[in-house]
């Protein structure tokens, strides 16, 4: 077919408002003017705040948990919280080869989103058990084993069933807007954050709700509401299935295991390495990307699109790999942020007393407020200056939350400083259990460059890894923007194990003591910083040579 046959088809398809490349719950091709588009979107938006309203339910406040129910020394906790977190963020890697592969995300999303349930009632569940031991002379901890053993259990069920839930709907949700369709691709960057946007209000409601539920009236419901949320949020999903469209994929693709497919392209390319490029010059498409030209070899064996799929993938792989730091950083909101605002004073009135947790709301109210701001007033600025209709690239975006996660670190360190000449003033520091008298809202500042931080870098990774992979690949792309995040987690709990040891040998207080009055979070946070600074230089010498992927 030549260039202007398929571009006439493509005048024909637009025009008779059938959507190309998807189709309907009853198979059937998808109309324009009846699927999709907002229409679909809010249903999808609607079941992503239900479910982050109950994942955060439980992930915002689970150190508080561990260091109180369960009985856990301060790193022990921290390195817990995060090896759970770095679990689920993780497995979408594994869940989106799934929904690519054969089992489709509206599926995915079905099953994964009956595990989600399964474990939140079974958490639910765990917190009824009384933590009392038979002789409580005898044992150091009086936590029941059983409540134990059904916890872990259930939070590691809950971290299946949500990192498959996660990474479908998002690019369930992206399918919902064809990119062929110039209004409906503007829409699909705006989608990006005001999806984030929604999901930032379901953040903030279950941070005011749950947190202040379980410390002060039940954690029993404060884990049960969580599991209301989530039912509701696929009552949601599955209220607009008539609306939705169904990506079919590239025509004539085989829907074997992305990793399969990538990792053969590899081997062919490794048999295949004597071959000259003149040889294998007429293999590969013309419109190919000028990089890792090594792989062009695989194309004697290798289906060329393949050989593009595995092509666009590797070249992500500096660009993720340079962002890892910035999941550490990520990771230190739930962790040490909370457990050092629980030791300062959080007081609003003589009886009530503000959750530590509770104060990671201020990343949401800055992502709620810098979100309309960033969409109705940077990109229109930025876009009359760059003309690009987004106002700057993704790697512009992303880069510049990495920058400003420096400061906000900075901001954490100086505080945290302060923090601890306080308590020696006032001779605070062999109490761990006494109250600074300092004012929880000296971490506001920190709390809000963070969110802010967030607005550039999350949202500019879900858009950058969605759009930058083959449309086979859309879940395993989304998959990616999510593993930044989960091997940030399990980073910070090896780099937690690793300084905790190294800094409580021949008698020393570790920098992560249960007391925190003698720890030094401060040491910490100035590391991370540094790392970060690194991390940044890194990113932008990357994204300089980094060619965009053209859509098709």
């Amino acid at each position: 077919m030549s260039i202007s046959e398929a571009a006439d088809e493509a005048v024909t398809t637009l025009l008779n408002g059938i959507v190309d490349g998807s189709v309907d719950f009853r198979g059937n091709p998808s109309v324009r003017s009846t699927s999709g588009g907002w229409r679909s979107s809010g249903f999808i938006i609607g079941a992503e705040v239900a479910e982050k309203f109950a994942y955060l339910g439980i992930a915002s406040n689970l150190i508080t948990y561990f260091t109180g129910p369960l009985e856990m020394s301060t790193a022990s906790a921290a390195s817990n919280v995060n090896l759970w977190l770095g679990t689920a963020a993780f497995l979408p890697l594994i869940w989106g080869s799934i929904a690519d592969s054969f089992l489709g995300r509206y599926r995915t999303i079905l099953l994964t989103s009956s595990l989600y349930i399964l474990g939140l009632g079974l958490l639910t569940f765990s917190a009824t058990i009384p933590s009392l031991c038979k002789d409580e002379e005898t044992f150091v901890s009086c936590v029941s084993q059983l409540k134990v053993t059904i916890f872990f259990s259930a939070l590691y069920l809950i971290a299946i069933g949500e990192g498959g839930f996660k990474v479908c709907i998002r690019a369930f949700g992206a399918d919902q807007f064809d990119e062929k369709d110039p209004k409906e691709s503007k829409a699909k960057s705006v989608y990006f954050n005001w999806s984030y946007f929604a999901r930032s209000t379901g953040i903030l409601t279950t941070r005011l709700i749950s947190n202040y539920v379980q410390e002060n009236l039940s954690w029993a419901l404060g884990f049960g509401i969580p599991c209301l949320s989530m039912m509701l949020s696929l009552f949601l999903f599955l209220l607009g299935t008539n609306t939705y469209r169904f990506s079919t994929g590239g025509e004539g693709r085989k829907h074997t295991n992305p990793f399969v497919r990538i990792g053969r392209v590899f081997v062919a390319a490794a048999k295949n390495r004597q071959q000259t490029s003149s040889e294998t010059f007429l293999l590969v498409p013309t419109e190919s990307l000028k990089t890792f030209r090594f792989l062009d070899r695989a194309a004697i064996s290798c289906d060329p699109r393949e050989v593009e799929e595995a092509r666009a993938v590797l070249s992500l792989v500096p660009i993720w790999m340079c962002c890892l730091v910035f999941g550490i950083v990520y990771a230190q909101s739930p962790t040490f942020f909370t457990k050092q605002g629980s030791t300062m004073n959080r007081s609003i009135s003589s009886t009530l007393l503000v959750p530590a947790a509770t104060l990671q709301c201020f990343i949401n109210l800055s992502i709620l407020v810098f979100i309309p701001v960033y969409d109705r007033l940077f990109v229109p600025m930025a876009r009359s200056i760059t003309h690009r209709p987004a106002g700057i690239t993704t790697l512009q975006r992303i880069s510049t939350g990495i920058f400003l996660s420096v400061p906000s670190l900075v901001i954490a360190a100086l505080v945290e400083m302060k923090r601890l000449k306080t308590a020696r003033d006032q001779g605070l520091v062999d109490s761990p259990e006494a109250t600074v008298p300092m004012s929880v809202c000296w971490l506001i500042p920190q709390y809000v460059l963070y969110g802010v931080s967030d607005v550039f870098t999350m949202v500019g990774l879900q858009e950058f890894f969605y759009g930058q992979v083959p449309v086979e690949l859309r879940s395993l792309g989304l998959s990616l923007y999510l593993s930044v995040v989960g091997i940030g987690n399990f980073l910070s709990s090896f780099m937690v194990s690793v300084i905790e040891k190294a800094t409580s040998q021949s008698g020393q207080v570790s920098w992560f003591a249960n007391n925190l009055n003698q720890a030094h979070l401060d040491y910490f946070y100035w590391l991370l910083a540094c790392l970060s600074s690194v991390a940044f230089v890194s990113f932008v010498y990357f994204a300089k040579s980094y060619v965009y992927r053209s859509l098709k």
